[in-house]
């Protein structure tokens, strides 16, 4: 069992940047991959960056790629998402998952982490 509990969010301008974290619970964190995904509501779930387990791999959605940097801290149990040049339409709840490397599936969810930028 893994749990994950975020931190980070807030309220920022366009332009600003925020840096999200997601703490993980046990001891084979590196065993994971981990995902950050975002949901406005009365939308589908959308995924946003992935990082593989020893963190030598990411992928980005292209809404974000050269603005928000995925990064992970084995020794700390934590995954981040650093979020740079913010746009209103990034405003969402921003949730950390892992999945057991080499499945596919985000087994364990975190509770999330409101998103809000204005313009």
């Amino acid at each position: 069992q893994v749990q994950l509990i975020e931190s980070g969010g807030g309220l920022v301008q366009a332009g600003d940047s925020l840096r999200l974290s997601c703490v993980a619970s046990g001891r084979t964190f590196s065993n994971y991959g981990m995902g950050w995904f975002r949901q406005v509501p009365g939308k589908e779930r959308e995924f946003v960056a992935r990082i593989s387990g020893s963190g030598g791999s990411t992928v980005y959605t292209d809404s974000v790629k050269g603005r928000f940097t995925i990064s992970r801290d084995n020794a700390k149990n934590t995954v981040y998402l650093q979020m740079n040049s913010l746009k209103p339409e990034d405003t969402a709840v921003y949730y950390c998952a892992a999945r057991i490397t080499g499945t596919s599936a985000y087994k364990y969810w975190g509770q999330g982490t409101q998103v809000t930028v204005s313009s």
